[in-house]
């Protein structure tokens, strides 16, 4: 057995599976991609970590990221779900907050799409609180027992969710009603709000609890299925699953919240760009992810992602901690078509089946990749480092009957139209991120990873001005990476709704002690040793009046006034003013972190500063800088040495990514290997 003990990262993409090995004691990676299954999730993470070549038995950790959760949701491939709520309330999930979304504000025929739970799925039951949590109404276990028996046994039901109004006050009702269905229909999985968050707002805190039950048992099948597939090939170490929030958890904790791992993939590659951000002094960073499906974009702000207590999959809001992620159907896999003589790109995808033209599965609709091959940017005989071979004929033939000759364009000029739809959309998810929140994008470094993002971003970072570019090292496995930096995280909260005073303090003082045992017993269940174990505070504040908040971290003396001056110091940075409104404490927070060793990058012995030795020829591709098919150096990135500089239009090949640098920018390689890209006059 070898004396090496690897930390294995696995991402699952639309497209590909992404695994990555690191051994600790050299510094190095091995970094390999299997085609995604979406029909048997565990099949293709198991086919990704078996190339690597690694005996699992000298594993030490295996830390995953999915998308199986947001697939379910998406596909509606989750099991058929009830809801157990107070009588007379059983309509809050399918009525909502009633609005029309922002996209749609001007669509008269607007539709919903269908609801997860329908409406002869939901039950009301005798019991209720009011909103200090006093009982006005006992619960009655007979109710409950009936409303189970309706739901499992006449309409089929296999997980419930149980939300009852002002339950995050007091939970006993609720705990109780779980109890006599559990004990009525073990095989039955239940789902409790206050098991989950303890958060006001009851149509956000039903819908958090409805997609916990929705997707629990696929979840806890892919889980267990996994897991014993690992198992027969020798692991028996850690196995850790990221969460959508930053940070990872336990498989076994993770199999009872899977509502915090529906944005886990994206949660890597931020987790690893904070880490980046921190190791090259770029303390604000754009994260530019762009995969088979779609594009993902995150602000690095001061060092730290930026983050948010409630998300959204598809109209449904979660209230659980995410990265602030813009994501649009932009990837390598999207689809272009024509719409009345326009051209648009996405949000449709080609996926992992049949997948692009190029790829000979069977595709047969023009992508983002197909325009990649027709442009030149890609190999055909070096796609994934010779491994799959790509049909540029294909591609081109694809490109020409369904864009350049509708359009009467030439299939370069189609194929750069579709890259210029692309980036046009791609530019707007970055506004809204930067500009529309007071960033200047021009202020930021792009960091691009995933399969397609060195491809984009160079021309991403010309149309907006951005600075610099940053490619690390084998950018489609770089969310993979980043999962090996993640530490154990869980989150708590708590409604208070009071005014911060300092008679209030006192109060707080207590709430943060309940919140910060449930936290503390969070980690010792996950074997986090006291000495790397850490709890954070925060409170989440607003103004009086005020809808929206902001989260402002505090420590272990609370103090009014200065709490106060952490909030407006905040609130006049992002909205350039401060009120005299009295402030109102919304929730109290604590984040429980297990400190993890990160994975230490190595510096490279610096070369002379001439990349000739990497360079491997000539290709005529498409410049956007020119707008003209022009000669494209095209270098080989695992030759080029710290130090190396040279000017586009070039091309950058490393197997399992491309970077497209036009002409008039730069490419410096810094100590680590990390591909630095600007403009030559900077």
């Amino acid at each position: 057995m070898s004396n090496s003990k690897f930390r294995l990262a696995v991402d699952i993409g639309g497209t590909f599976v992404d695994a990555m090995a690191f051994d600790p004691q050299t510094s190095t990676l091995r970094f390999e991609k299997a085609p995604t299954t979406p029909s048997r999730p565990a099949e293709g993470v198991l086919d990704a970590v078996g190339k690597l070549a690694v005996d699992l038995a000298d594993v030490e950790l295996f830390i995953h990221g999915t998308t199986l959760g947001l697939n379910a949701v998406l596909e509606r491939r989750g099991d058929t779900t009830g809801i157990i709520t107070n009588d007379g309330f059983r309509d809050v999930f399918l009525i909502g907050r009633g609005d029309v979304p922002p996209e749609h504000m001007y669509n008269f025929q607007f539709q919903r799409p269908p609801s997860l739970v329908r409406r002869r799925h939901t039950a009301g039951v005798v019991g209720r609180l009011n909103h200090r949590g006093e009982v006005v109404t006992e619960l009655d276990p007979a109710s409950v027992r009936a409303a189970a028996r309706t739901l499992v046994e006449e309409q089929g039901v296999r997980s419930i969710a149980v939300c009852f109004l002002h339950s995050f006050i007091d939970p006993s009702h609720e705990q109780r009603a779980a109890q006599l269905i559990r004990e009525a229909y073990p095989e039955v999985s239940v789902s409790v709000s206050t098991d989950i968050v303890r958060e006001y707002r009851e149509y956000e805190r039903t819908s958090t609890t409805v997609l916990d039950a929705y997707l629990r048992p696929i979840f806890e099948r892919y889980v267990d299925a996994l897991a014993a597939g690992l198992a027969e090939q020798g692991f028996d170490s850690r196995f850790l699953i990221m969460r959508s929030g930053g940070g990872a958890m336990t498989a076994a904790t993770a199999r009872t919240s899977p509502t915090h791992t529906v944005l886990s993939g994206p949660a890597g590659g931020i987790a690893g760009a904070a880490y980046l951000a921190e190791l090259l002094g770029r303390d604000d960073l754009l994260t530019f992810d762009v995969g088979g499906t779609s594009l993902d974009t995150c602000v690095i702000e001061r060092g730290t992602a930026v983050a948010a207590f409630q998300s959204h999959l598809e109209q449904f809001p979660l209230l659980i901690p995410a990265y602030d992620i813009r994501t649009i159907g932009a990837g390598g896999g999207s689809i272009a078509w024509l719409d009345r003589g326009l051209l648009k790109v996405g949000p449709q995808s080609a996926g992992a089946e049949p997948g692009p033209v190029c790829y000979g599965r069977g595709g047969t609709q023009a992508t983002v990749t197909d325009a990649a091959v027709v442009l030149g940017y890609l190999d055909p005989d070096r796609f994934l480092s010779g491994q799959m071979s790509l049909d540029a004929d294909a591609a081109q033939d694809a490109i020409t009957r369904q864009v350049a000759e509708p359009l009467g364009r030439s299939p370069i000029e189609a194929a750069a139209g579709i890259y210029d739809v692309a980036l046009a959309r791609t530019v707007g998810a970055v506004r809204q991120i930067t500009v529309e929140r007071g960033h200047d994008p021009r202020e930021f470094s792009l960091l691009a990873y995933g399969g397609a993002g060195p491809l984009l971003a160079p021309l991403l970072a010309r149309e907006m001005g951005i600075r610099e570019v940053v490619v690390p090292l084998a950018p489609g496995g770089f969310s993979a990476w980043g999962m090996l930096s993640a530490d154990i995280v869980d989150d708590f909260s708590r409604t208070v709704m009071a005014p911060l005073t300092e008679d209030a303090v006192p109060r707080l003082a207590e709430v943060f002690a309940e919140v910060e045992q449930r936290a503390a017993e969070s980690l010792l269940a996950q074997q986090v040793p006291a000495q790397r174990a850490a709890l954070e505070r925060s409170l989440e504040l607003r103004y009086q009046g005020q809808e929206h908040s902001m989260v402002v971290p505090v420590g272990s003396d609370l103090d009014a006034a200065a709490i106060r001056g952490s909030f407006e110091e905040l609130h006049r940075a992002r909205y350039g003013h401060t009120m005299d409104n009295p402030l109102q404490v919304l929730h109290v927070r604590v984040r429980a972190v297990g400190r993890t060793d990160r994975p230490e990058l190595a510096k490279h012995p610096a070369g002379d500063g001439d990349p000739a030795r990497a360079l491997r020829g000539h290709r005529d591709a498409y410049d956007f800088g020119r707008r003209a098919v022009t000669s494209f150096a095209v270098y080989d990135r695992g030759r080029l040495a710290p130090g190396d500089r040279f000017a586009g239009p070039a091309l950058v090949d490393e197997g399992t990514a491309t970077t497209v640098v036009v002409s008039g920018q730069q490419v410096a390689v810094d100590g680590y290997g990390h591909l630095l890209i600007g403009e030559e006059n900077q």
